[in-house]
């Protein structure tokens, strides 16, 4: 039986041109809401870029946002993990003084940060995925905000070694994932979807094989080894599809909304 579903948005939920079929979805939402069947979004993004997608349903979803640091259930933060201060500067510090200059967004609870002088096509970049954001003069001098997340965007050529830079010279104290298209996310250790998911499953006393999950990446790894109901989505990664048990037609068809069909 299934009681859960969780979803990644870009690369899975999502086409490319940053859609899908609310038409077809609202019908499959209304099923799911019937039967009791919790839907849950889970994505390395903002959670205000998430609930953008789902107007008139926020308060029916529950949202996973900056891969699992943050859980807003019924639109209020029911969970949240942050770096500390101190471990904040010494990540900024590397990224500004050892990275060429990478532009990166500092991710908090209430906005995401990044600098007044960052480049332009950067800047466009980085507010598709946070709604929330701030310009600033330096990151010496963020608000007073935990930071929950560090988003990177560098040449998809280059992801796998900039990855592995970060996860050498932060040892046990960050990970550093790779999201898809280039995207790399540094996040907290242990704090991934998969966990968070576990403890909303947990919380409504559901079975992680009452869960159907549906990924792309490799953030999305821990999500969808929960479950024996998981799908790869027909373009994702190789360990993505390693890990998951089934796989999804594109995103580009669909493919989640198809899946789910023929489970309803």
């Amino acid at each position: 039986m299934i009681k859960a579903v969780a979803v990644d948005m870009d690369g899975t939920f999502l086409n490319g041109a940053n859609t899908y079929e609310h038409e077809r979805f609202d019908r499959l939402f209304a099923q799911m809401q019937e039967r009791d069947i919790r839907f849950i979004v889970a994505s390395g993004n903002q959670y205000y870029q998430l609930k953008s997608f789902f107007p008139g349903k926020e308060g029916q979803i529950t949202f996973v946002s900056d891969n699992g640091a943050l859980i807003f259930k019924e639109q209020k933060l029911a969970r949240e993990h942050h770096f500390s201060s101190e471990l904040v500067n010494k990540i900024i510090a590397f990224l500004v003084e050892k990275s060429n200059d990478l532009d990166f967004v500092a991710c908090g609870i209430k906005s995401s940060y990044m600098l007044k002088s960052a480049n332009e096509g950067f800047k466009k970049f980085a507010r598709i995925y946070s709604y929330e954001m701030e310009e600033v003069d330096s990151f010496e001098t963020l608000p007073e905000d935990p930071i929950v997340k560090f988003a990177l965007d560098v040449a998809v050529e280059k992801t796998a070694e900039i990855a592995e830079r970060l996860n050498q010279a932060f040892e046990g104290s960050i990970t550093a994932v790779t999201s898809g298209h280039g995207s790399i996310d540094i996040i907290i250790p242990g704090i991934t979807k998969g966990n968070a998911i576990k403890w909303l499953l947990d919380e409504w006393e559901i079975e992680p094989n009452e869960l159907v999950a549906f990924g792309d990446a490799n953030n999305d790894l821990e999500m969808l080894a929960l479950t024996e109901q998981s799908y790869a989505m027909k373009e994702c990664s190789p360990e993505v599809l390693a890990t998951a048990k089934k796989q999804a037609p594109s995103n580009n068809e669909s493919g989640v909304l198809q899946v789910l069909e023929k489970l309803l």
